[in-house]
């Protein structure tokens, strides 16, 4: 590996900003995004995220000879580079077909600036062999250069975890792989320099491509597992966190709980993995159908809210219930293909004026996002209230204070006190 290495990380969300910081300490590192003002926060040591640790951002701001993080939205700037790492999003559309076009648009741009020798990682979440079947042409094509002749690249998937505090980057081990022997090798010791908890050297990008997708594939069936008991135990009138309590007693039970399944990550890459597999004439039925127990529970949520409403001899239409929580997870500002949004359609088609408040949430994004206005603050009382995230900070919410004596509490967490609610998942 050269030992003048510049690394441009071409993403700065989630994923991105907390690879560049770990690069800048060791090496010079170019920070990009098409985003200019989020270039500009982060050059002003602002991160609307929450994920950078700002004291480190600060220090690697501050270049040294070897080191040094510097932000551009300016294509040109990416030239000085020789080893680039695309951490941009791979979304569905609303087909739930997989939205390819950020990271073909983020190759034809490398592709632009690429020289001999330079290595292209991919960090963002596809299906085995995009890497080197989608994106690999598109770095040909405008590149004029030939791949793994002149030009090289890997796959190393995220693993983040946005919000955690404790699991992050440098202590999750990391998956690298490469597109000839030499390269895995390359990168694999970049990768080494960063991450504490060790790297995995798979053998093929298309191996390293496949173990991210089948990560949350399994995470996801998981859940649909007992998103699935749920609907049962509510016809059988048990509640699904004792049963899961009582079956946990038993050393290898693995004690997944219900919920709502958003993200990035859990609510997008089986899409990718059947994607795939349909392209070669299987079609997945595991797979799907966790994903359609799981895209459903927004809509049971809601329905069971309104017969709840109803037991208590509430009048529907022009009820007003108030969600709380609207990110995709606990403590968090990430709303990316959050759930919550199941929950607040099929209320407002049964006609009920509906509050969302979440403090963690840019308003800005969600409105943009969702079309949501959300509260700033909670100043009267709702007919229902449907605890949808379970942030810390509703624990110090006063229910007593915004509900009536026929109002219906939900619970999504199984968060609050039982004593108080009416139903819960």
């Amino acid at each position: 590996m050269k030992n003048n290495k510049i690394i441009a990380v071409i993403g700065l969300g989630y994923v991105g900003l907390p690879l560049a910081i770990e690069f800048a300490k060791k090496y010079k590192v170019i920070g990009f995004d098409i985003d200019v003002l989020r270039v500009d926060e982060l050059s002003n040591v602002f991160d609307r995220t929450n994920e950078a640790n700002l004291e480190e951002l600060k220090n690697v701001l501050l270049e040294s000879e070897t080191s040094g993080l510097v932000f551009s939205s300016k294509i040109e700037d990416l030239s000085n580079a020789n080893i680039y790492i695309v951490t941009v999003p791979t979304p569905i559309d609303q087909f739930k077909a997989p939205d390819l076009k950020p990271l073909l648009k983020a190759s034809e741009m490398l592709g632009k600036v690429l020289k001999k020798e330079d290595i292209v990682i991919y960090e963002s979440t596809v299906y085995p062999g995009c890497t080197e079947e989608d994106c690999v042409p598109v770095l040909e094509k405008h590149s004029g250069l030939k791949y793994n002749s002149d030009f090289f690249c890997g796959y190393s998937p995220e693993r983040i975890n946005p919000g955690d505090k404790i699991n992050t980057l440098t202590k999750i081990k990391k998956v690298t792989s490469g597109s000839t022997p030499e390269i895995a090798e390359i990168v694999d010791q970049l990768y080494s320099s960063i991450i504490v908890a060790g790297t995995h050297k798979a053998p093929s990008i298309k191996v390293a491509e496949a173990s991210k997708a089948i990560e949350n594939a399994q995470r996801d069936v998981n859940i649909s597992f007992v998103n699935e008991l749920a609907l049962i135990f509510d016809r059988i009138g048990i509640d699904t966190t004792d049963v899961i309590e009582a079956a946990g007693t038993k050393w290898n039970f693995l004690k997944y709980k219900p919920g709502l399944v958003g993200g990035h990550c859990i609510g997008v890459d089986p899409y990718y993995l059947a994607h795939k597999a349909e392209s070669l004439g299987y079609h997945p039925q595991v797979i799907l159908s966790g994903r359609r127990v799981n895209d459903n529970m927004g809509m049971f949520v809601a329905n069971k809210v309104i017969k709840l409403m109803i037991g208590k001899g509430q009048k529907i239409k022009g009820a007003k219930a108030l969600i709380l929580g609207v990110t995709f997870k606990e403590d968090c500002p990430d709303i990316r293909n959050s759930r919550v949004i199941d929950i607040h359609s099929e209320l407002k088609q049964f006609g009920l004026d509906i509050d969302v408040f979440d403090p963690h949430a840019n308003p800005k994004e969600v409105l943009h996002e969702y079309g949501i206005n959300l509260l700033l603050d909670i100043k009267e009382s709702y007919d229902a209230i449907i605890l949808a995230v379970s942030h810390k900070d509703f624990l110090n919410i006063n229910l007593d204070s915004i509900k009536n004596d026929q109002s219906v509490i939900f619970d999504t967490k199984s968060f609050l006190d039982r004593n108080i609610i009416d139903g819960r998942l």
